[in-house]
């Protein structure tokens, strides 16, 4: 197990304040999959997580290469440096992603199998099926698989045909000469997405016991079949990733949702940016499929297994094995919100924080299930950037426009890798006569706000809803979240207001509360971090606590660097990529690090700044990046009340500051260091204390179902 991960400064780095050199974004990156790999590597883990976990580091290794290995790529291919992007920066990450590849599949093959095998659950091989389970096989790629695969041949009238983006395939090199003659010796096998990767054998074959097979397995033990009278001579799994950004003229389109539709159209064939093949893969066969994508080596990933690893998570579900899994966790509902209580009452007698995912994202659905059926509510106002496919939120949306509510959605179509589900729901909206707008032009809008305006006698009541995260109660149940109720004049009133401003697009709300991006929210923070440096130089005490998924805004790592210099005392708990070093002699002594991984994917946005006795608290949807705070619509807001600010100190920044198991510092070498404490496994996480404060068991007042 490695109990360090390096970050890096390769690259094109960029120099900050008095020269403090900038740790690399992209290795920063793949650091954060590195700490994600090592709960892979745990023993203590369940099993079945421990396999999860290597899934994720695959899915996120996927979207690395889709979104940042680009301009690298391009850089090689040219020669020379690009500003940002260089040869070297190609080589430099490809040797990280490589040897992040290496412990995965060295993990997998040396480790967890096994371990899968010794705990009943096996992926048998062809040369370990006994006859009965050969026969399976057979009967089984007869029915239900050769009926869908379509084997090319190549040559001029069949030339190499488009591979999606992260799909599975064969290429095959054959013996002897087709139907007419020729010696054409390639063909290609690409494989449905619709077939499923992992295969429980049943019963009768396997013995009583639980059995699995690869698809990729039951189609190289019959790749034979689909080139009747040729040899087979040669093959191997490809999977090529592309470059997945979508990049739209927002100003160059007269319709957006038009345009994007479009653009899905081609995701899925854009620009290869990585190939990965078998381990055995032959030369002839690796620089036939480098030529056709136009790749360097360097590009080339060989793996021992199965090219997609994270396929491998329809194992989990397959095994039903609840003792390889992590104890159940039931939440507890929101507990400011009372049994049986109106939501909207609750609101009138103050503010409600919801601690996701320990407390239910139950409490948020209600809140807007409450004003879709109250009569008295009469509009209805809410962002939609991550919503999901299958969405209650969504379903209640419609039903308050079929109950004559005004409804107007604000949905972000540009939202990566959820565009699609997001215009299927904008188009939903719209055709049963929701109000749907698409923000701001070259503005990402990445708030999240829901509003309910409800007629109370002669008045009409604002209730708002704000929050770190994304209204997809799926991810709700992972993520770690703060959901903000209130019925706060002030705040109701900027949310209002910033509604209206993306609706219409007229001049920025003179806002008495909120903070939004890209317009005051980035020039708040540089003034409250030097606000803070100068109180250090006075002598006061100062302190600076940020909890985000990024750091890479240069501005505000240099306000840090200068306040840090002045005496304040800063630490940043950043889940992922963070350029700022930390604890480098004589330039961030007093600034520290840390980094959270844990059975739950950090993701709060938490901002403190504090002057003596005097304390600033904002929640945010903004991470720390160049992008939140100047090409995106975020949000920032205060919460005021003392209860429930020490609350969000106790638990979100002073518990993750004294975690001693989950936990990894920044170094000043670049290097992150699991604490010292962490092997001891009596020690438990702050995730780990924070499900069992709120364990729905536990007799804590106001718990519902």
């Amino acid at each position: 197990m490695n109990s360090a991960v390096r970050v890096g400064r390769v690259g094109v780095p960029a120099a900050g304040a008095k020269g403090v050199p900038w740790l690399d974004r992209d290795h920063s990156i793949l650091s954060f999959n590195a700490r994600v790999l090592d709960w892979a590597e745990r023993s203590a883990v369940p099993l079945l997580e421990r396999l999860r976990y290597l899934c994720i580091v695959s899915s996120n290794l996927d979207e690395f290469f889709e979104v940042r290995a680009a301009p690298h790529l391009a850089a090689a291919r040219a020669g020379r440096s690009d500003g940002t992007a260089s040869p070297a920066s190609f080589e430099s990450i490809a040797a990280a992603a490589q040897d992040l590849v290496h412990r995965q599949y060295h993990l997998y093959n040396e480790v967890l199998m096994p371990a899968l095998t010794r705990a009943g659950l096996a992926i048998v091989s062809h040369s370990e099926r006994k006859s009965v389970q050969k026969a399976w096989v057979d009967d089984y790629f007869a029915r239900e698989v050769r009926p869908l695969l379509t084997p090319v041949g190549l040559d001029p009238s069949h030339p190499f045909p488009q591979v999606a983006n992260k799909s599975l395939n064969f290429i095959v090199r054959l013996g002897g000469r087709d139907a007419f003659g020729r010696d054409n010796d390639i063909a290609i096998v690409k494989i449905p997405r619709v077939l499923p990767r992992v295969i429980r054998m049943p019963s009768r074959v396997s013995r009583g016991k639980t059995r699995f097979v690869l698809l990729s397995s039951v189609i190289r033990s019959h790749l034979h079949d689909l080139f009747p009278g040729r040899e087979v001579l040669e093959f191997s799994q490809f999977r090529v990733t592309r470059h997945s950004e979508l990049a739209v003229d927002e100003d160059d389109v007269r319709n957006l949702r038009t345009a994007l539709r479009l653009g899905l159209q081609h995701r899925q064939f854009g620009e290869a940016v990585r190939l990965e093949v078998s381990s055995a893969c032959s030369d002839y066969l690796a620089d036939f499929l480098l030529a056709q994508f136009s790749l360097p080596r360097g590009a080339m990933y060989r793996v021992p297994g199965p090219v997609n690893l994270v396929r491998l998570q329809q194992l989990i579900d397959l095994a039903q094995a609840p003792g390889l899994l992590f104890p159940p966790f039931t939440a507890s509902y929101p507990r400011q919100l009372g049994a049986g209580l109106s939501i909207f009452e609750r609101l009138r007698q103050g503010d409600v924080l919801i601690h996701q995912p320990f407390e239910r994202f139950d409490g948020v659905v209600d809140f807007l299930r409450e004003a879709v059926l109250d009569p008295q509510v009469l509009a209805i106002r809410q962002t939609i950037y991550r919503i999901g496919a299958d969405s209650v939120m969504m379903d209640l949306l419609r039903e308050a426009v079929n109950r004559g509510k005004e409804v107007t959605a604000v949905v972000e179509l540009k939202a990566r890798f959820d565009e699609e589900a997001n215009i299927n729901w904008a188009e939903k909206l719209e055709a049963i006569g929701a109000q749907v707008v698409y923000g701001v032009v070259g503005l990402k809008t990445h708030a999240k706000m829901l509003l309910v305006t409800r007629r109370e006698g002669k008045a009409m009541v604002r209730y708002a809803h704000l929050s770190t995260g994304n209204y997809n109660p799926r991810t709700a149940r992972l993520y770690t979240d703060i959901s903000h109720l209130t019925a706060d004049p002030q705040l109701t009133h900027d949310v209002e207001a910033v509604f209206d401003h993306l609706a219409s697009q007229a001049r920025v709300p003179r806002l008495q509360s909120l903070i939004m991006a890209p317009f005051h929210l980035h020039r708040r923070l540089l003034d409250l971090i030097e606000q803070v440096g100068h109180a250090a130089a006075r002598g006061e005490t100062a302190r600076i606590v940020v909890k985000t998924n990024a750091l890479t805004d240069q501005q505000l790592m240099d306000a840090l660097v200068r306040a840090g210099r002045l005496g304040a005392q800063i630490d940043l708990i950043v889940r992922g990529a963070c350029m700022l070093p930390a604890r480098v002699p004589g330039v961030t002594d007093n600034i520290r690090v840390r980094s959270v991984v844990g059975r739950f994917l950090e993701h709060s946005r938490i901002f403190y700044f504090g002057i003596g006795a005097e304390e600033t608290l904002l929640l945010s949807s903004a991470d720390w990046m160049n992008r939140n705070m100047l090409r995106r619509v975020e949000l920032a807001w205060p919460v005021t009340d003392p209860a429930l600010r020490q609350r969000i100190v106790d638990e979100c920044l002073v518990a993750y500051l004294h975690d001693e198991r989950d936990a990894w510092d920044l170094m000043a070498d670049g290097q992150y260091q699991r604490i010292a404490s962490a092997l001891d496994t009596t020690r438990p996480g702050v995730q780990a204390a924070l499900m069992v404060r709120y364990d729905a068991g536990s007799s804590a007042p106001g718990a519902r179902g």
